[in-house]
This record gives C-alpha cells, structure tokens and sequence, in this order.
C-alpha cells in the first residue's frame, strides 16, 4: 500500500495549480502537502514539480504521471460511484460549468433543488461564458449554448431548446413605429450583442424558405445579454434575446414582443462530459434533471 501513498495529495496539488490550493482543498497545512510530494518524489526517484517562491508546475516526469494517476484515481472513483448505483442514496460530488446568465437563472435553481432530494450529492458550480476544457481542467459536466465544435473524448445530450424574439419599451415603439416584417427591423435602433469584436446577426427561420438574416442599425453594443434586456426596457431600441430571459419583463410590461407571427431562430443548450464506460449514477441525475426541467423554462 506504501505504493500509492501521497498520489491523491500528488494530483489534487497539479489540478489546484499549487500546494497552497491543494492544502485548502484538502483541509491540510501547506506544510503538510508539501512534505507528501516530496516523500513520493524521493520513492519515485524524479522531481514532479519545479518549484518558486510562489508557484508550483509540473516537470515532464510530473506530467506522464499525472495523467496516469489522474485516470486511475478516475477509475476508482467510478467504481466506487458504481457501487452506489444499486442503492437509492446519491452521492458524491461534481464539478460543472455553465454560462453565467443562463447558468444562473436556469440552470442553478434545478440543481439546488437536486441538493434538497439527495443530502449527500455536492455540486461545485462555475460560472463562466468560456468555453472550458473539461479534461484539462478537470470538469465532471458543463452546460454549453455554443456549437460544439470537435469534442473528442466527451458525450453530448441536448437539455434544452432556446427560442429567440425581439422585443422593446412600449416608449420606444410609441415613438418609432411597430415593425411588421422582417425587413423593417433594419430601419430601427438596435442593441446588439458583440464578442471579440463582431457583431451577432439577428436570424429568422422560415418554413420552405431561406433564414432571413439582419443587423440593424446600432449604436449600443454589449457582451452580456441582461445588460442588452435592461437598455430595451429603457426605450435605447429593439433587441433579440431568449425568451426565458424577457418573460417576467413582458408580463410586466416593461417590453413588448414583436413580429410573435415569425418563429424564433433555436438555440441548442447542450449537456457535455467526458466519456466514460459507465454513466455515474450522480451524473445521471443532474442531466436527467436538467433535461425535464429546462424546457419548461426556455419559452
């Protein structure tokens, strides 16, 4: 057994980032971590981390190792929550990802509520508009609204379905007119949402037809959609933004939803995780639960 000693202290040290983080994590003494590393580096024979003042980081010994150890220690884990699956009680804990906005108000409400039925499940939530690395960074699930793109070694199951529509202030259709097609939407002020330097196109599908595609005219763009539904409540234009995130607005009346004749272009929201033989029973729960529960939300 004097063989695994210090390897779950080893890879906590090189997911933190350091040994200040790991013994944090680990509830130890800095001190303490710092001393387990170096006792598996004497058995070892090599250096696994080169070492500063203030930062630790892997040598390329340090780095074969961790990825090994790494998926053993995932191995065992699994398992263990295997054995978990023949019993009621779910437990364990799980790191995950999402989009801020839509993390927040969407996703973070049904996974509080996942907590109150399973008292022994644990949940460390990120909040993020990345797109992280679940393997690099060491993430169980992440929630994602972006295109997929290449995901090599990771499992997909779409939770949700995101419908888009325009709206604005009643002040400010009082003042600018109504538009009824379309194409009238180039002749507002828009808000529009705007990441690296380009622009979001508003996209219209259209049954047997082609999607119709504008950007109207603006003078207001930002990177975060609550901030794009606050300036069209204040009358500054038209936005396009998700359903879920208007409905309380329009029942106020604070916006009014425009052109409801057209369909709303569909945004996907994804559930991603790294592939694995066996679904944990913990992982299984939080997807099922984001998978009944989103819809009902999304309009």
């Amino acid at each position: 057994m004097e063989r695994f000693n210090g390897i779950s202290v080893f890879v906590e040290v090189a997911d933190a980032g350091g040994f200040s983080a790991a013994a944090a994590r680990l509830n130890l003494s800095r001190s303490a971590v710092g001393k387990t590393v170096s006792r598996l580096e004497r058995r070892l024979g090599v250096r696994l981390f080169h070492r500063t003042t203030r930062t630790q980081s892997l040598t390329e010994e340090g780095q074969l190792f961790y990825e090994s150890c790494q998926k053993a220690l995932g191995e065992i884990r699994t398992a263990e929550d295997l054995l978990e699956s023949g019993r009621r009680e779910i437990r364990g804990r799980l790191r995950i990802s999402m989009p801020v906005l839509f993390g927040r108000q969407c996703v973070a409400p049904l996974l509080r509520d996942l907590l109150r039925s399973h008292p022994r499940l644990e949940f460390d939530l990120s909040f993020n508009d990345r797109v992280i690395d679940l393997l690099d960074e060491g993430f169980d699930l992440a929630i994602r609204n972006s295109p997929l793109g290449n995901g090599s070694g990771l499992m997909m199951r779409t939770v949700a379905e995101q419908r888009m529509t325009v709206c604005a202030s009643p002040a400010y259709l009082e003042a600018h007119g109504m538009p009824r097609t379309v194409a009238e939407l180039a002749a507002h002020e828009g808000i529009v949402y705007a990441r690296g330097g380009e622009s979001l196109s508003w996209s219209f599908p259209s049954d047997g037809k082609a999607t119709e595609i504008v950007l109207p005219q603006t003078r207001l763009r930002l990177d975060d959609l609550a901030a794009i539904a606050d300036a069209a409540a204040a009358g500054h234009g038209l936005a396009w933004l998700p359903c879920w995130l208007v409905r309380e607005r329009v029942q106020k009346g604070e916006l009014v939803r425009v052109l409801t004749d057209r369909p709303g272009l569909i945004f996907k929201a994804h559930a991603v995780w790294p592939r694995t033989q066996h679904m944990l029973p913990k992982l299984r729960v939080v997807i099922d639960k984001l998978a009944a529960g989103l819809p009902r939300i999304m309009e």
